[in-house]
């Protein structure tokens, strides 16, 4: 019963994410140009990670992204039945929250800035794919190694943590955004992919697996080097 009411709780996590980042994005634009929607795109998801964090982070932890869940898992934190639970359910939690925001935006004939639903793209790399999975991997390791940090029990930041870990996801966007729209997160960008074929835009779907394989290299990478890292400084103690 307690795994399902973690799983439930990094489906609502990851749909709120999906909701508010992605929403963001479809209302302001997040294009390079235009400054003012790329900061706020940016501030969306790291704000949602704010609220998620002390929302629902005393339940499952609150990772809401794959990526963070096999970090998780790397450093022992999570058993392998409890990881796949986490997995289906943010990207359930991501199909949700991009569903609601199609059918909110058809239904309102809102348009969407985006295009795709806030899906990730290669654009901003000139459809480099080996570009787009160096700035996926290298975000991913970034951030996920902060979380590992934070949220160690060597570590204490007290009800801070999930202020800088959202703050630190605002910082990833910002730089980006402008590169791949900014994934770090496999089912953030699966879930608007999926949906955005189902309307009909089948190009973010095509280059999706840049935005699950990238970030989940990444994050295994950061769980690595925080093991060996954490190991050193206790070898030393």
């Amino acid at each position: 019963m307690e795994s399902i009411k973690k799983y439930i709780a990094e489906f609502i996590g990851t749909f709120t994410l999906v909701f508010i980042g992605c929403g963001t994005a479809m209302l302001v634009g997040c294009d390079a140009v235009n400054g003012c929607g790329y900061i706020l795109t940016a501030f969306a998801f790291g704000l949602a990670i704010v609220a998620l964090a002390y929302g629902v982070g005393n339940i499952s932890g609150g990772h809401v992204n794959p990526a963070v869940s096999l970090g998780v898992l790397i450093s022992g934190g999570m058993t392998v039945a409890d990881f796949c639970g986490y997995v289906v359910a943010q990207v359930l939690g991501a199909l949700a929250g991009s569903g609601l925001l199609a059918a909110i935006f058809d239904m309102g004939g809102v348009e969407d800035k985006t295009g795709g639903l806030g899906t990730n793209g290669l654009g901003g790399v000139n459809g480099s794919a080996g570009a787009g999975v160096l700035v996926e991997i290298v975000l991913t390791f970034l951030f996920v190694i902060l979380i590992l940090g934070v949220t160690s029990k060597n570590q204490s930041h007290g009800s801070f943590g999930g202020l800088i870990i959202g703050l630190t996801l605002v910082a990833i966007h910002i730089i980006g955004i402008g590169l791949t729209g900014t994934s770090v997160n496999p089912a953030r960008s699966l879930g608007p992919a999926i949906v955005a074929a189902i309307q009909g835009n089948t190009e973010p779907i095509g280059v999706v697996w840049v935005f699950i394989v990238a970030p989940l290299i990444g994050g295994a990478l950061a769980a690595f080097v925080y093991k060996f890292l954490e190991s050193a400084k206790a070898n030393e103690e």
